[in-house]
């Protein structure tokens, strides 16, 4: 199959989208599928271009056998609305205009959180005359509002309903989460085109070594610490103040709290840190994704962190599985949901409600003293990450972009005897019962 995908983030970029997309078109290019994704060049999240890169209207370059297109684009940091919003459109029109030389796909399959990336993806399927999948990884641009970037207004409602169009036009919806299916269901998307394939994890990269008390040294980390780490975005979406709340808690002088990654919060953060005279909470630079691992190497546990916002109820991390592929306990600060039941399910670590620093300290406290439960949490961690690999989302997937190659272009399902692709198949836990 020939898959021309459009995702706006890409390696070298960092961000879960960026790894989702590539990871799976690795496996997808290794069973022998043809895979070009159309991109911007990297810049995620700083809007600053990455060393070695220029902002040029289109370049062509391979990454691990996938034909990697990036073009021009208006570049700014992810944080504010009006300029990311000129951003996501003018990746948009660049991606209409590099995917329209293009060679024609069998499929284009686009991603979102923006789903300005589905409309390119949308309008290059109608060029190329061939089929469209959109894969919904968060239900923008209800998560606009979620993270208190805009509030409900005139222009939320015409993107709104764009979205239900672009989900009318598609031959397939894959969703990440079974919540997600519920939502579109509910907002009348026919059931039979929506498939559900949880995310997932590389497992191969996942190997937990020892603890590096060199790396864990020029982070002010001592062998006697024991250490709650964050890994990953520090956005809007994760109501990380929180964190230093529990942290102004903590009396325990042997407890540290490690936030690593970029984000639009991250300086604020530190900033806030500074004002309260926090000296347990530790912010580690960005890494990149070959270091990652010395990182998880310092951590007893992995803190998961959401807003207190409806929406993440429907959400399931990749921070999550990432922790549980590496075999590290999970404490997980999310509204009750679909991550929480991830946690609960397979006994890999404890969860907290969202916004409760007291409860949060406390549960860090009790964890600190208790390294026979760590034990076990940790043992359950790996044990369950299997069912939630990366290859396997990328065979799910791969099936569900099958299903929609078999359609015309414009051919929806009409009868609800149509049994969903990924039910026939029986992926167990990829898929998820609505």
């Amino acid at each position: 199959m020939k898959i021309l995908f459009l995702a706006d983030n890409f390696p070298p970029e960092r961000n879960a989208q960026a790894a989702r997309v590539y990871e799976r078109a690795c496996y997808w290019n290794r069973w022998g599928n043809e895979v070009t994704v159309i991109t911007c060049f990297p810049n995620f999240p700083e809007g600053k271009l990455y060393s070695g890169y220029k902002n040029r209207v289109r370049e062509v370059s391979w990454l691990n056998g996938i034909r990697v297109v990036r073009a021009l684009t208006f570049i700014a940091p992810n944080q504010g609305t009006l300029l990311r919003i000129i951003d996501f459109v003018s990746y948009m029109l660049s991606a209409i205009l590099v995917g329209t030389v293009e060679k024609k796909p069998d499929l284009v399959v686009a991603t979102s959180p923006q789903f300005f990336a589905a409309v390119a993806g949308w309008l290059l399927s109608l060029i190329h005359r061939v089929g469209f999948v959109m894969e919904v990884s968060d239900l923008w641009p209800d998560s606009i509002v979620a993270v208190g970037a805009m509030k409900r207004s005139l222009a939320l409602r015409l993107l709104e309903k764009v979205e239900l169009f672009l989900y009318a036009r598609a031959q397939r919806i894959v969703v990440l989460t079974a919540s997600f299916k519920r939502n579109l269901v509910g907002r009348g998307v026919a059931a039979m085109k929506i498939d559900v394939v949880v995310n997932g994890v590389d497992l191969p990269r996942c190997t937990l070594r020892d603890r590096d008390h060199a790396f864990g040294k020029t982070l002010g980390i001592s062998p006697e610490h024991f250490v709650v780490g964050y890994i990953g975005t520090l956005g809007m979406a994760h109501g990380l103040e929180n964190v230093l709340k529990a942290a102004a808690c903590i009396s325990d002088s042997s407890i540290r709290f490690l936030l690593v990654g970029p984000g639009a919060e991250r300086e604020a953060l530190i900033s806030r840190a500074r004002e309260l005279g926090l000296r347990n909470v530790i912010f580690g630079p960005p890494q990149a994704k070959e270091r990652i691992p010395l990182v998880w190497s310092l951590c007893d546990v992995a803190l998961v962190h959401l807003r207190n916002a409806k929406l993440f109820e429907s959400v399931i991390p990749s921070k999550l599985l990432e922790a549980m592929g590496m075999g590290v306990p999970v404490l997980l600060a999310s509204p009750r949901g679909e991550a929480t039941n991830i946690v609960e399910r397979e006994g890999c670590g404890i969860t907290v409600p969202p916004e409760n620093p007291e409860q949060l300290a406390a549960v860090v406290s009790l964890l600190a003293q208790d390294p026979a439960r760590l034990q076990t949490f940790a043992a359950q961690s790996k044990r369950a990450a299997a069912s939630y690999s990366r290859e396997r989302q990328a065979r799910a997937m791969l099936l569900s972009l099958q299903a929609a190659l078999e359609r015309k272009p414009g051919e929806h399902p009409t009868s609800n005897a149509e049994v969903d692709v990924l039910e026939r198949a029986e992926i167990i836990r990829l898929t998820a019962e609505v």
